[in-house]
């Protein structure tokens, strides 16, 4: 079972990738769906973030105001490890039970970790191959402002938040450029899935 780590800026096209192999067959594990999944009303982790940053965050349904917390954690690089310190280990978990889970209903299976943070957070993991989605900055600046609502200025701060591009690159073994036409994507993700084969 090959286990492969997709990781990529916000915007650089990487639910495309992700999409376009499980068409093919992957099984794919979404980190953010994760990190939802263990943030549920009534769970240890929701428990704890609710403890460390206010009960507040907290709706009426006992659910988790995303935008809340992302306010007190964005820019806040204190804040942000307090954050990732409660969540990343749960979601490390869950990700291996769906790994393993995969892997016992067909061996053969292979295993897209989507993952946004990896550099962050999971780039020792023993990954067979680490595919990152790459576009120039610009055109995921444009992309968040045309598909996502975002102002400029939202953007550019999105952006700027995450790890640098040649970060990313630096631990690739394979770069998928999204920079083209959406063809032209999907073409690098069906050769990826024939390597992967």
């Amino acid at each position: 079972m090959p286990l492969v780590a997709l990781t990529g800026g916000i915007a650089s096209g990487k639910s495309t990738i992700a999409r376009r192999l499980a068409d093919h067959g992957a099984v794919i594990v979404d980190a953010d769906a994760i990190v939802r999944d263990v943030q549920q009303p009534g769970s240890p982790v929701l428990d704890a973030i609710a403890a460390e940053f206010g009960a507040d965050l907290l709706g009426d349904t006992g659910s988790l105001d995303r935008a809340a917390l992302g306010a007190i954690v964005f820019g806040d690089d204190a804040a942000l490890a307090r954050l990732n310190a409660i969540v990343h280990p749960a979601v490390r978990e869950e990700s291996a039970r769906r790994f393993a889970e995969a892997l016992a209903a067909d061996a053969d299976a292979v295993v897209v970790y989507d993952v946004p943070l990896l550099v962050e957070a999971r780039v020792d993991d023993p990954w067979d191959l680490i595919v990152v989605a790459d576009a120039p900055t610009s055109e995921r600046a444009a992309r968040l402002v045309a598909l996502r609502g975002l102002t400029e200025a939202d953007a550019a701060a999105r952006i700027a938040s995450q790890v640098s591009d040649e970060q990313r690159r630096a631990i690739a073994d394979v770069v998928i450029d999204t920079s083209g036409t959406l063809d032209e994507t999907l073409a690098q993700a069906d050769a990826l899935w024939e390597r992967l084969r």
